[in-house]
């Protein structure tokens, strides 16, 4: 264990969130910024795939948070199987007094280290442990939690040396030891009742990327398309491949600020603007100078499809307060709102949607991801709009969620934070479609009806922390 010592603004690394006006959110209809931007496709260890944040369903005094990372991982692309970066800062960001700033964060850095460098194999023999000598590639992580206070930034050292879960690597090699007897010796008790896994798992987000990127299909709706195919069941273009989680379960009371219930969320990754290289050390080198953010998620499909490409990297790199006067065009004109027309000749989605903000267009979706929904999950000091998962900690967990959130009048489901189970494509399109309780007119067949077909993920989630799945081994995929 750590201890605490105040941090003067200047010394704390990419504190100042991330966040954009996630109304962007509701305008897609793609993968949850899976390669969502041209220059962070070339970095995949630092390319946020999902984030997540809901009350823990076993513990309800806790809330869960997730972030994937590494899109789209070959359970077989050995020998050098994925993992994180050593040199990629991976942080949760936490607003708890609604003004589009970090009050908390929680920083997770990786090291890399051989048990025998002198093989080309990840491991010698089958894997009993997370000690286990044969297993050859190995990493481990340190957790730091950062506060702001009345006296500051305060920051505590809360483990290091926490055992990243292997990689699923094929049934010889865990002959003897089943896979989630060892990966779940990673989940991790870091102290005053938090809980900490980080590994890879099966990718838990589910959406028909082939048709969905053909020109804004959706099979089940083929045949209503400009462009009409035979209608047919959608497809899981995700299913079968892995990602790398962080994983962290916290007291709830340790987040929330006072009496108000309401928290944001969203996850960042960071890389140092030096790299020196020497003859010793290869291409891992030294990294040195200031963190700069290469990658920011909340709310999900952003970036991804909202944010026209000459500005996506720069979203990227932004903080949230400057997002209305960076993308506030893109935002309150969702191009997806003009497409649907067009793509499913007959539907029609409302234009102008009048919400009190005093920015015009479509203020519905502005309210519903960038401000959070009045009585559900905004804050009682909300006062800047930014991009994030707003939850409201004081909702109990649904035992059956329904797999439309609060569109299906699941108070505990998306957008009111983000539960594994929420299908968030089909939401955010019948959302940007007018099926929200803002537009009553549009909450009709069609527009309540869009979806791409793929309702589930390919494989049932846990009943325990950390709730994903076991990643599908080489041999087996």
């Amino acid at each position: 264990m750590g201890k605490l010592r105040k941090l003067t603004l200047g010394t704390l690394p990419v504190v100042a969130l991330s966040g954009s006006l996630v109304m962007g959110a509701l305008v897609t209809a793609s993968a949850s910024s899976h390669r969502e931007a041209p220059l962070i496709t070339e970095d995949p260890v630092a390319d946020l795939t999902d984030v997540y944040a809901f009350v823990s369903p076993d513990r309800p005094d806790t809330t869960t948070l997730i972030m994937n990372v590494i899109p789209f991982e070959d359970p077989a692309g050995g020998p050098n199987f994925y993992k994180f970066g050593d040199d990629v800062l991976y942080q949760f960001k936490i607003d708890n007094t609604g003004d589009s700033e970090a009050d908390i964060a929680y920083q997770f850095r990786f090291t890399t280290t051989y048990t025998n460098p002198n093989t080309f194999l990840y491991n010698t023999g089958p894997i009993d442990s997370l000690t286990d000598p044969d297993l050859n590639v190995r990493q481990s992580y340190s957790v730091t939690e950062i506060m702001r206070t009345d006296r500051g930034w305060e920051r505590y050292e809360l483990a290091q040396n926490v055992p990243v879960a292997p990689w699923n690597v094929g049934v010889r090699s865990y002959a003897t030891t089943p896979y989630d007897t060892v990966a779940n010796a990673a989940i991790t008790d870091i102290g005053f009742g938090k809980l900490a896994f980080a590994g890879p798992r099966d990718d838990p987000f589910f959406v028909d990327l082939g048709s969905i990127f053909d020109l804004g299909g959706l099979r089940p709706l083929n045949g209503a398309h400009l462009i009409p195919l035979p209608a047919e069941a959608g497809k899981d273009y995700v299913a079968g491949y892995n990602v790398h989680t962080i994983s962290l379960q916290i007291p709830t009371a340790r987040l929330t600020n006072g009496s108000d219930p309401v928290i944001g969320v969203w996850a960042t990754t960071a890389r140092r603007t030096q790299r020196v290289l020497n003859e010793h050390e290869g291409n891992r080198g030294r990294h040195r100078g200031d963190w700069v953010q290469v990658s920011r998620l909340g709310m999900p499909l952003v970036n991804e499809v909202v944010i026209p490409v000459g500005l996506k990297d720069k979203f990227n790199a932004s903080q949230p307060r400057n997002d209305i006067a960076n993308f506030g065009g893109s935002i309150i004109n969702p191009e997806l709102g003009a497409l649907i027309p067009v793509l499913y000749p007959g539907v029609t989605v409302p234009t102008q949607v009048d919400a009190g903000l005093g920015l015009g267009g479509r203020e519905d979706l502005a309210v519903i991801f960038a401000t959070g929904l009045p009585g559900l999950n905004r804050s009682a000091t909300f006062s800047v709009p930014g991009e994030m998962l707003r939850l409201n900690t004081s909702i109990a967990p649904n035992p059956t969620p329904n797999r439309l959130g609060v569109l299906g009048g699941d108070t505990q489901g998306f957008p009111n934070g983000r539960r594994l189970t929420d299908d968030v494509t089909d939401i955010e399109l019948q959302a940007v479609a007018g099926n929200t309780p803002f537009t009553p007119a549009f909450r009709i067949a069609p527009n309540n009806a869009l979806g791409d077909g793929v309702d589930g993920n390919d494989k049932p989630f846990g009943p325990s922390f950390p709730y994903m799945a076991s990643p599908p081994d080489g041999y087996s995929s």
